[in-house]
């Protein structure tokens, strides 16, 4: 066995992107040139994942459109000799198979991954949040993978650690660590947004999960949790009092492209990285700095 299928929600309106995403879908606001979607894709695509399932909303065909092949463009390019770019396109419409299911009401992450429920069938899967990215050596998610095929395809919770009066944020995890390295804990508990005061940990859920398909049993039984919604994390609680849960300290950088202060961090930062737009971006910030009079 192996974990081949991977949940990517997606339904939602970014709102904290208007007007941007009146008309635009969050998941394919660019970083520099890349929709935030494709390197989620890409961190999937490099976990071994062969089948994405978008859960999706209207309005959001853009999404379904980049991950098909465009044989115009790809023509136009062609005969044109632009062969980098050819090849660039015609890849991306060839990265994976993508099945698109919608979720008619906008009722809680744990709602739009039970829509999935009959195309994942009886077999673990991947989830993955379409508006946070991860750049580690490894794929997140692979990480992930071989932590749960070391323990009978269990449930696992990539985490991270967060500043402690941050844990009304996210979601947040309980449990012992299983061995002395300290990044893999047997999950106790798990708890929505809770104060700082009332945390059992500061171990946060930013977006990675693989999880059994007894998920679908859970969040079957959960009641509407916070807003109103069916939570997730209701359910993942649900399922480590009845069976192992584990949660994994992942090794990466992550960032939170769902919120305008984090979609201008990982715009610097990628420029930054990239040897084609490094030695742009740092004249950029030193001739800003020094126009506005910013001094550090």
């Amino acid at each position: 066995m192996d974990i081949k299928k991977a949940v990517i929600p997606v339904a939602g309106k970014g709102t904290r992107f208007l007007p941007a995403t009146k008309q635009l879908p969050k998941e394919m606001l660019p970083i520099i040139n890349t929709p935030m979607i494709h390197y989620v894709v890409e961190e999937a695509v490099n976990s071994g994942i062969e089948q994405l399932i978008f859960v999706t909303s209207s309005g959001k065909e853009a999404i379904e459109n980049y991950f098909d092949r465009n044989i115009e463009l790809e023509d136009f390019l062609k005969a044109n000799n632009k062969e980098d770019y050819y090849q660039q396109i015609k890849k991306i419409g060839e990265m994976v198979e993508v099945i698109s299911v919608r979720q008619k009401e906008q009722l809680g992450l744990g709602h739009a991954i039970a829509c999935a429920e009959h195309i994942i069938g009886d077999e673990p899967f991947a989830v993955i949040l379409g508006d946070d990215i991860i750049r580690a050596k490894e794929p997140a998610t692979k990480q992930l993978i071989e932590i749960s095929k070391k323990n009978n395809f269990s449930s696992v919770i990539g985490v991270m650690e967060v500043d402690p009066d941050k844990t009304d944020k996210y979601g947040i995890v309980a449990g012992k660590y299983i061995d002395d390295s300290k990044k893999t804990l047997k999950m106790t508990d798990m708890v929505e947004k809770p104060k700082p005061q009332d945390a059992p940990t500061n171990l946060a859920t930013p977006g990675r999960y693989i999880l059994s398909p007894s998920i679908f049993k859970y969040l079957k039984e959960i009641p509407r949790g916070a807003g109103g919604e069916f939570q997730l994390t209701d359910a993942i609680k649900y399922q480590c009092q009845k069976e192992d849960v584990f949660a994994h300290i992942f090794e990466g950088d992550r960032f939170d492209t769902g919120s305008i202060d984090g979609y201008l961090d990982a715009t610097v930062e990628f420029a930054l990285r990239d040897s084609a737009t490094k030695d742009m971006m740092i004249k950029i910030i030193k001739d800003k700095m020094a126009r506005y009079e910013i001094s550090l």
